[in-house]
């Protein structure tokens, strides 16, 4: 079995090589060969059993996201985690790690080392001795201080092939970017001055895959990572990272090709290695890096994040019901990353084509009302859009009121958000910064001179502490997220791979029920998005007819409503199941 599965596995590796490299797909395959033999890895046959199941649960964190005087950040991060949300959490995405210059970690310096300051390798590992551990592999560029730049400007090999070179003449009007800033920036070398491929800013140095030297040393990292506990591989900005001058330079074939060949080859060596696609685009693009359920294991599900503001601020569930009923079935072995926040801003991207330019506008006028910033993007036409609200999550709730009323209604709005977002289907993310409760980061913004700051606050462990320890808010918050994941945990109807209904109960009431692998356990959840007491009658859905019961909500353990009838207070979620509470 070893040995078909390894000859059927190395075919493949050949035939993507061949398309992306041509006549050099024999030795590409000699060299892969050579390099998990080196790491004293060889082919594998996937073991048994789902990559994930209800107990997963995905902190997203920096790695100095906590401080303490004379203290490794690691090794205070690691123990508010394993003090506070073990029972919660399952999975650790520390963002990038490594030195660096700029954008808070993501222009490398060093891929392999651990930022001195922050700690090591050792402290890594110890957190992956309570947590699995999520790693980027941030492959479409390195910092402009990289050590392969240095060799570049100097025509060193190999990285003087290492980036992509380009006349500042040459007609690039296709090239869908993410950012407003210049496409090429220009550099000195001792071969005169030439201009470089920079998606993300002048900072940030892309490189050029269509050199195979450069997969290799993204292979080799990803061996690298692996043997350090690695057990989510992001790749980070995977969209851009091959381009062709006169095309759009996002998507293209070849870059679906390298997802293909990163997920053929954690099969030969790490088969139980999940790969991540980190893609903020419309949805439509976003489901392609599923591919034929032959690319990444888990996708970003961007979509949410927007359409569940919308929802909220709104009243109204219809969009997001659109949404979720028309998600297809995601393939065998592959799921969705459920997430509100992160380190970035809210794309609003994903939501072009389910929001109308209305609806998108609203969202942009609410998010400066609430001090937040906007990200834009340069068109093809030259036109700036858009791009992403930099804001909390937690603010982006707000009325820019602060009556105690109107700040009771923010809290309730966001943690039904939150709720919603652990019921759907795959798995649910939550990012540090949600977790507590964060405001805007303004003085951060003004510090480090860029909009993304407002919502990457880094804490002292003591004002952490204190902030948990005395603001009603900040402990609802935490103390309903931890909660409401603890109770997920139990429940095989919320399995990533569990069946998802999604119902209409009117657009007040975003509702699913979510039915385990086995058959044998269902669970009706039920999210009031207005501000207004709902009563849903289970009897008048046109699906299915939930009358009977008992009914318990699983999140309180208390009965909830009549055998047809549940009420809701405003912004309110229940997850029901039948039967009487347990003695």
């Amino acid at each position: 079995m070893y040995r078909l599965y390894g000859s059927q596995i190395l075919r493949r590796l050949r035939e993507r090589f061949e398309r992306l490299y041509g006549n050099a797909a024999d030795l590409c395959l000699k060299r892969v060969i050579m390099m998990v033999g080196r790491y004293g890895q060889g082919i594998e046959a996937p073991g048994p059993g789902p990559l994930w199941d209800q107990t997963d649960a995905l902190l997203i964190t920096y790695p100095d996201m906590l401080n303490t005087l004379g203290e490794r950040p690691l090794r205070t991060l690691h123990r508010f985690l394993r003090e506070r949300l073990r029972d919660s959490f399952s999975i650790v995405h520390i963002l990038p790690f490594f030195p660096f210059s700029a954008d808070d970690g993501f222009a490398i310096e060093d891929f392999r080392n651990v930022r001195p300051g922050l700690g090591d390798w050792d402290d890594i590992h110890r957190i992956g001795e309570d947590f699995s551990l999520m790693f980027d592999l941030v492959l479409n560029h390195v910092s402009r201080h990289h050590p392969w730049i240095k060799d570049y400007l100097e025509g060193i090999a190999p990285a003087r092939d290492f980036f992509i070179e380009t006349d500042p003449t040459e007609d690039l009007s296709l090239v869908v970017r993410p950012r407003s800033t210049p496409l090429l920036t220009r550099l000195p070398t001792n071969r005169g001055a030439r201009y470089l491929w920079t998606t993300f800013g002048s900072q940030q140095i892309d490189l050029n895959f269509a050199n195979p030297d450069v997969l290799f040393e993204f292979l080799d990292l990803l061996l690298h990572y692996v043997r350090h506990g690695a057990r989510i591989i992001r790749l980070d900005a995977v969209a851009y990272v091959w381009k062709k001058p006169g095309t759009a330079c996002i998507h293209l074939p070849e870059t679906h090709e390298l997802v293909r060949l990163f997920r053929d080859f954690l099969g030969i060596c790490a088969p139980r290695t999940i790969l991540l696609t980190e893609t903020n685009v419309p949805q439509r693009e976003n489901l392609s890096y599923f591919g034929e359920g032959d690319e990444a294991h888990m996708v970003y599900q961007f979509s949410l994040p927007p359409l569940l503001l919308h929802g909220l601020l709104r009243g109204s569930a219809r969009r997001l019901t659109e949404w979720a009923k028309a998600l297809p079935e995601p393939p065998p072995r592959c799921t969705w990353l459920n997430f509100t926040a992160s380190h970035d801003g809210i794309g609003l991207r994903p939501a072009e084509d389910l929001l109308a330019e209305e609806e998108i506008s609203f969202l942009v006028r609410h998010c400066r009302k609430q001090g937040g910033r906007i990200t834009t993007r340069s068109r093809p036409d030259g036109s700036e859009s858009a791009y992403e609200l930099n804001i909390t999550y937690f603010d982006a709730m707000g009325t820019g009121e602060s009556s105690p009323v109107a700040q009771r209604r923010k809290v309730l709005r966001f943690l039904c958000s939150q709720v919603i977002s652990m019921e759907l289907r795959g798995v649910p993310a939550v990012y540090f910064n949600s977790l507590v409760a964060a405001t805007n980061d303004l003085e951060r913004v003004k510090k480090m001179g860029y909009a993304r700051a407002i919502n990457r606050t880094k804490w002292q462990e003591r004002e952490l502490l204190h902030r948990l320890s005395t603001r009603r808010s900040v402990q609802q918050v935490f103390r309903s997220i931890t909660h409401a994941l603890r109770i997920r945990r139990q429940r095989a109807a919320f399995h990533p791979d569990a069946y998802q209904k999604v119902l209409d109960f009117g657009d007040e009431i975003f509702a699913v029920e979510r039915t385990a692998p086995d058959g044998k356990e269902s669970v009706l959840c039920l999210s009031n998005v207005t501000g207004r007491r709902q009563v849903v009658h289970l009897g008048r859905n046109r699906q299915h007819d939930f009358r009977g019961g008992p009914w318990r909500c699983a999140l309180s353990e208390r009965p909830r409503g009549h055998h047809d009838r549940v009420g809701l207070a405003p912004y309110e979620t229940v997850w029901l199941v039948r039967g009487r509470s347990p003695e």
